[in-house]
């Protein structure tokens, strides 16, 4: 199991002006493990296919992770901002899985 540090960002939409909202990230820094390693390339109707990663990192939670695994939205691995496709509680841990390359708000 190898050793993993980097940034998980937190997207949440809130009202910035009466009747306006946008979305407010947060990034806040984590020390995990990666308990697993791989990557896939998916086929489709594309000239370049696109790279997926089926990473899983588990991150011991503090309070502010555990009241807001809903809103985590991507993590940082290898450089890259990095989607996270879903969050599986086992308390005290968060079971982190990746996918794509993430494209969306960031700090």
């Amino acid at each position: 199991m190898a050793k993993w540090f980097g940034k998980i960002g937190y997207v949440e939409t809130k009202e910035v002006q009466p009747g306006v909202w946008a979305p407010s990230v947060t990034e806040h820094e984590y020390y995990g493990d990666m308990i697993r390693n791989t990557r896939r390339y998916q086929s489709a109707q594309k000239v370049n296919e696109d790279l997926t990663i089926s990473n899983e990192l588990s991150i011991v939670a503090d309070p502010y992770a555990q009241q807001h695994f809903h809103a985590m939205k991507y993590a940082e691995v290898y450089g890259s901002k990095w989607t996270i496709t879903s969050v599986e509680v086992q308390f005290p841990r968060l079971i982190l899985t990746l996918g794509g390359l993430y494209n969306g708000a960031t700090t």
